[in-house]
């Protein structure tokens, strides 16, 4: 699998930001966007459960991830998020969101996303909406200075 890049800051994904997550995210051989990762209890609303807004945090990056498979320096930002919280997400568990492109067309994409126990079962789903923002970000700057490439495993 591709190892697809990162940032400092971002609260999903940043090597750099104190509360991040600290997801890593993969495509797969079929081209969908795959993290394993698990929520500390740092994360819950209720003991044991996730709260719903780090649930999302992930659905959204997960999916925004996928409809840029093509194009990893591609930005593109949530315009429409349409969430299911299906069953409770555990703090402390093994987790995988799973992410597919739905369509693209020029600047705009539906992405899907999920997220759902190592064993399959799905605990959350999220279509997403995006509209694409490249020129705007990476006016006359480079990317890998400011923090956006692929960081080493941990």
């Amino acid at each position: 699998m591709e190892k697809l890049p990162g940032s400092r800051g971002c609260y999903v994904c940043g090597r750099e930001n104190p509360i991040s997550l600290k997801l890593n995210f993969y495509v797969s051989e079929n081209g969908d966007v795959l993290s394993e990762f698990s929520f500390s209890e740092n994360y819950a609303g209720y003991p044991g459960m996730v709260h719903g807004g780090n649930i999302v945090a992930v659905l959204d990056e997960t999916a925004g991830r996928a409809v840029t498979t093509d194009d990893p320096d591609c930005f593109m930002v949530t315009s429409e998020l349409k969430v299911k919280y299906l069953k409770p997400v555990p703090t402390n568990t093994p987790l995988v969101s799973v992410g597919k492109q739905v369509k693209k067309r020029g600047r705009l994409a539906v992405g899907h996303s999920e997220i759902q126990t190592k064993d399959g079962v799905v605990l959350a789903t999220c279509e997403a909406f995006f509209v694409e923002v490249t020129e705007q970000l990476s006016q006359g700057g480079n990317l890998e200075e400011s923090g956006w490439k692929v960081y080493p495993d941990d």
